[in-house]
């Protein structure tokens, strides 16, 4: 039997039911889900804008981000120029070699320093310090890149590499070698660890025998293999120097000068031989000298090219250009007789002496004795701007053109007002400076007939400027007048070289110092040969020779002699000397 239904019970489920389904219909309010909706879209929207500006308009950062973790550009190395004398022999080639370098942060990362003895044996082949390798090691442990040591030997990079240290790896490098050491150190000169020019000719053509180093740019994933070959830019050597230097004259002047310098225990000395008919600068040398080869050795007062960077007062080898001067200008000719009196000749307050009478003498004499007395009489009968002008002719007061780092000019005096004191020192080379390069090439000039040619020093050089100094008669006078000096009588016949008729001016100059004049001589020597068509000019100086003899005679002419005789005979220079000519002696 049915129980009756409740009407109060069926409206109470009609009424819930009612609630529940307006209740659905309020979460479904189409505004709040299209809100939503809009939101994501949005959203999306961004992150797909934001994915393309990163991915499309700017994608550099990501990518240079991306590539400093994978791209690696590895150097390749060039080799140097070689640098080579007139002859083709080599002077400074680049050997291979190899730099040992060190990864710290990979070396503690591995407990490479666990096994000391390993690392003790690789400071040992180095030449490092034991427990200093050690330290350092550890004192850098966050960086990834140390040299320990640069431009090892091929047998040292061997060993290290079989000792497979963690973290250890060598690097391909070159090392410049000198063949010719000290002899031509000063001429060519030397790089530093890095491979560039320090001194010499290394110094200033740098740019043109270093080249351009290639480069290979490879990507490498995160175990350090090589995922893609990048770009690879080829290397450009080094273009190679010949110079005008004949290492077999260089070898004969060094030996010769550093003989020298040995034997009076003088501070230093210098010789410049110079090619008379093309200005060619044949031998360049300096004793003491360096070997570029020994770093230990790379002290600046053995790396300065005096040639070129010291100054002297040059004494009476600057006599013949005053009688030039008076030659060319007619104040004098070769018939003047000067009466030099006493040998002793008063200027105002001051003195000019002979160090030997001579009487009343022609211009050969007065070259033959040196006589202060008679070139200071031909300097007063002319305007000192004559005097100046002739010096500068000759290449005085200027510099070579040679681009060698540290050349001075000297001191060429250029003021409006002379005493006669003055002009009169100013003839016999006092009260001017002037370098041995810059003396051989006033040589040189004279011996080319008054036409002075611009030095060079590198082959096929035609840099500079030819022009005429002095009147090619007068010049001519004067060379035949120096060779007089070399015979007997003269002051340079320690300079006289058998077989040729050579031509020579000794000079003794004192050293300036602070108010005067101080204890110290410079000896010189300088001269042609051969005098019948003269080829080679030479200048020997030797810088404070102790002992009695420090005239220019007695120790730059033996060197001059010894100098003057290899080269004539290596460059196979006919001999001119006669019967006569040998019996002036």
């Amino acid at each position: 039997m049915n129980k009756p239904t409740n009407k109060k019970t069926v409206k109470n489920k009609k009424t819930v039911n009612k609630k529940k389904s307006s209740q659905s219909s309020d979460i479904l309010i189409p505004w709040r889900y299209n809100l939503v909706i809009g939101f994501i879209v949005l959203a999306l929207f961004v992150l797909v804008a934001r994915t393309a500006y990163i991915q499309v308009i700017e994608p550099d950062q990501l990518i240079q981000q991306a590539d400093m973790r994978s791209v690696r550009v590895k150097a390749i190395a060039t080799a140097r120029g070689i640098i080579s004398d007139r002859n083709g022999e080599q002077l400074a080639v680049s050997v291979p070699v190899q730099a040992v370098w060190a990864d710290p942060a990979t070396i503690i990362k591995e407990n490479g320093l666990d096994e000391l003895e390993r690392w003790y044996a690789l400071a040992n082949v180095l030449g490092l310090d034991q427990q200093g390798l050690v330290d350092k090691i550890r004192q850098n442990k966050r960086k990834r890149f140390i040299y320990l040591q640069r431009q090892v030997s091929p047998a040292m990079s061997k060993y290290v590499r079989e000792l497979k240290l963690p973290g250890i790896g060598l690097k391909d490098e070159s090392r410049r070698f000198y063949p010719a050491g000290e002899v031509s150190a000063h001429v060519v000169g030397v790089t530093g660890i890095d491979g560039h020019g320090l001194e010499g000719m290394e110094r200033s053509f740098d740019d043109w025998l270093t080249g351009e180093a290639g480069k290979r740019t490879i990507r490498k994933d995160r175990f350090g293999r090589v995922v893609e070959n990048i770009s690879l830019k080829t290397q450009e050597p080094g273009k190679p120097l010949q110079l005008t230097i004949d290492q077999r004259l260089q070898a004969i002047a060094y030996r010769a000068i550093k003989q020298a310098v040995a034997d009076f225990r003088a501070t230093s000395g210098t010789a410049v031989l110079v090619d008379v008919k093309t200005g060619n600068v044949l031998a360049m040398v300096n004793a003491p000298s360096y070997n570029p080869n020994n770093r230990e050795q790379l002290q600046s007062f053995r790396m300065r090219n005096r040639a070129l960077t010291d100054s002297i007062e040059p004494g009476s080898t600057m006599k013949p250009f005053v009688i030039l001067a008076g030659l060319d200008k007619g104040i004098i000719d070769d018939k003047t007789i000067i009466d030099t009196g006493n040998g002793i000749m008063r200027i105002g307050g001051s003195r000019v002496r002979d160090s030997e009478r001579a009487g009343k003498a022609d211009l050969t004499t007065i070259l033959k004795k040196s006589s202060n007395v008679g070139v200071a009489t031909i300097a007063l009968k002319m305007d000192v701007r004559e005097i100046l002008g002739m010096y500068s002719g000759v290449g005085f007061g200027n510099v070579s053109g040679l681009r060698l780092p540290g050349e001075v000019t000297g001191i060429f005096p250029d003021r409006r007002r002379w005493s006669p004191f003055e002009q009169a020192t100013l003839a016999f080379g006092y009260g001017i400076s002037v370098t041995p390069l810059q003396l051989a090439h006033a040589y040189a000039t004279l011996g080319n007939m008054g036409v002075n040619k611009p030095l060079h020093i590198l082959k096929g050089s035609t840099s500079g400027r030819t022009f005429r100094a002095a009147d090619a008669d007068a010049a001519r006078k004067v060379v035949d007048m120096l060779e007089q000096v070399t015979h007997k009588g003269g002051t340079a016949r320690s300079a006289k070289v058998p077989g040729y008729r050579v031509g020579a001016k000794t000079g003794t100059s004192r050293k300036a110092k602070a108010g005067g004049y101080s204890d110290q001589y410079v000896a010189l020597t300088a001269g042609l040969a051969p005098i019948s068509d003269p080829r080679f000019a030479l200048v020997v100086v030797v810088n404070e020779p102790q002992g009695d003899q420090f005239y220019g005679g007695s120790v730059a002419g033996p060197v001059f002699a010894e100098i003057m005789k290899g080269a004539l005979q290596i460059m196979n220079v006919t001999p001119d000397a006669t019967p006569e000519s040998e019996a002036g002696e």
